[in-house]
């Protein structure tokens, strides 16, 4: 094949990535807003961990079917991206809880700084100039369209601290494995789906009920929003498996980066569907600022020297099947 056929093959599939992972990304957040603000299932760690039980069988019926070949992750491995899963899980919806929408907001855009930090100092990372000035102006746009009141106490400080640090370095890991252990995305999630399910459907329960009072057990189940429950966890399992596709096939910065147009797709969407009482021109503005910036950062990244690496690749452990 040809070079350029390559490089236009391996475009394409790029984009069909990123475009999965943005499509079931904005669609799960509108069926858990309908879940949550419609029936009133408050349950966010708990439904996480249910999530995770129909992704670990979307993984184990692959692996029957032989489209997922047998791997290896070694305990330690996934006891530390367990951990990271979790608290990253669990450090958001208390951020939430705990502090105003604004501040919540400024927390994940900082999610991108640390993610480019995390890269300079553990895989040795350089970007450019205008890399580094592309990423500010994204941070700048979903900035200036999202954050609003801004409010913040020390446990809400504290809380927002371990979920963006959790968070990045969760991503970080994504990238970190499969390249180590030459694990493919399918491979990977058959190793952390199940933990995650395990770990999240034992604590969900009880910190749900710290943070809503309620509990899941005696939630009032009905047709309509165990429909939605089910919707919510058919649609994760695509959230899960493109998000490791994506970080898999760029980093953990880009897929933050460009992660971002889903904020300005739920924005857009909410204005669409709830009324057009937000949209206006300080938000506008913000969106194309965003916009602006990512495509920027998507032009920047990909030139000679726009993000490289000072030293070799991380040896990958040539014994793991892909």
């Amino acid at each position: 094949m040809a070079p350029s056929s390559k490089a236009e093959k391996k475009a394409a599939v790029d984009a069909a990535a990123w475009m999965f992972n943005v499509v079931t990304s904005v669609g799960i957040i509108i069926v858990n807003k309908a879940l949550m603000g419609g029936y009133g299932f408050s349950f966010a760690t708990t439904l996480t961990g249910l999530h995770f039980v129909t992704t670990t069988i979307m993984t184990v019926v692959l692996r029957m079917l032989g489209y997922v070949q047998p791997s290896h992750l070694p305990l330690s491995e996934l006891l530390k991206f367990v951990f990271f899963a979790n608290f990253s899980i669990v450090g958001m919806n208390v951020s939430l809880m705990w502090n105003s929408v604004g501040f919540y907001q400024i927390a994940k855009l900082s999610m991108i700084p640390v993610s480019c930090l995390l890269e300079v100092c553990l895989d040795k990372i350089r970007y450019s100039r205008d890399t580094k000035l592309s990423i500010g102006v994204v941070l700048l746009g979903v900035g200036v369209c999202t954050v609003t009141d801004v409010s913040v106490n020390m446990k809400g400080f504290v809380a927002a601290f371990i979920a963006v640090w959790s968070t990045s370095l969760q991503q970080y890991y994504v990238h970190y494995l499969q390249r180590k252990y030459s694990l493919s995305s399918f491979n990977l999630l058959g190793h952390t789906a199940p933990a995650q399910a395990g770990s999240l459907l034992l604590l969900g329960p009880f910190l749900d009920y710290w943070l809503t009072n309620n509990r899941v057990d005696q939630y009032a189940y009905d047709v309509p929003s165990s429909m939605f429950i089910l919707l919510s966890c058919t649609i994760a399992v695509g959230t899960n498996l493109s998000q490791f596709i994506c970080i898999g096939r760029f980093t953990a910065v880009s897929f933050q980066v460009l992660g971002h147009m889903k904020t300005i797709l739920v924005l857009i969407m909410g204005f669409f569907f709830f009324g057009r009482e937000g949209l206006n021109l300080h938000v506008i503005i913000g969106m194309i600022i965003a916009v602006v910036g990512m495509m920027w950062y998507g032009s920047a990244s990909s030139k000679p020297g726009g993000k490289e690496r000072w030293s070799h690749s991380l040896p990958t452990n040539k014994t793991e099947s892909r």
